[in-house]
This record gives structure tokens, sequence and C-alpha cells, in this order.
């Protein structure tokens, strides 16, 4: 998945979020949950787009490391919902399932952004050879 498509999923899960928090009852319990889930499930896709921004590598894996976070309180915030009984399980279960995948997909790229390039393991092994 290259950086654009990620933008438009992360946006669309935002737009998913936006959608399952208006059917929440008004009960004091579903708007406070609701309003934290709000605030990180938008919160993804801003901060994928500040990721992809960043100024550099130790940049890029800090913002995606916000990223990591907001996505998993995002589904500990569905999780409290589903619960503590304000919404039905298989109603939030295709937008958990995304959120699941999106945390999967932002854990791999942290990886891959901190894992040495091969410029640098050859580097390495050069300056190994020449002490």
């Amino acid at each position: 998945m290259n950086a654009q498509d990620f933008r438009i999923r992360t946006k669309t899960f935002a737009l998913r979020v936006i959608r399952a928090c208006e059917v929440l009852s008004e009960s004091r319990v579903s708007r406070v949950i609701g309003h934290q889930l709000l605030r990180s499930g938008t919160s993804v896709g801003a901060n994928y787009r500040a990721a992809c921004r960043a100024k550099s590598r130790a940049d890029f894996i800090s913002k995606m490391g916000i990223v990591e976070e907001e996505c998993d309180e995002s589904i500990y915030w569905m999780e409290l919902l589903v619960e503590s009984g304000q919404i039905n399980a298989t109603r939030l279960a295709g937008l958990m399932t995304e959120a699941n995948e999106l945390l999967a997909l932002v854990v791999a790229s942290i990886k891959t952004a901190k894992a040495p390039r091969k410029s640098e393991i050859r580097n390495l092994q050069s300056a190994i050879r020449n002490s």
C-alpha cells in the first residue's frame, strides 16, 4: 500500500468513526466515550498526514508512533462502547476490524523505518573490516 492509498484509508476510517459516533445515544456515558472515540479516530488520519511531511526518518518514526497510539486508543474506546452496552458489537465490528488492520500496518511501517538500511549495513561492515 502506498502513502496516498493509506491517506485515503485513514480518512475513510475517520469518516466511519464520525458516522458511528453520530448514532450513539445521548446518554452521558455515550457522549463522553463517543467524544473520546471521535477525537482519537479522526486523529489517526491527521497524524498520518503529518508523518508524511516528516523532516527525517526519526521524525517519521516519532509521528507514526502517535498514529499508532491514536489508532490503539480508538480500539479501546470502541471496546468500551460495546462492553458497556452503549452500542451493539455487530454495529462496530467492521470499524474495529479496520482499526486493527490500520494498527498492524502502522506498526509494520514503524518497524521498517527503524530497520537499518542496506547502505548503513554496508558502511558498518566496511568500517569493521577497516578497523
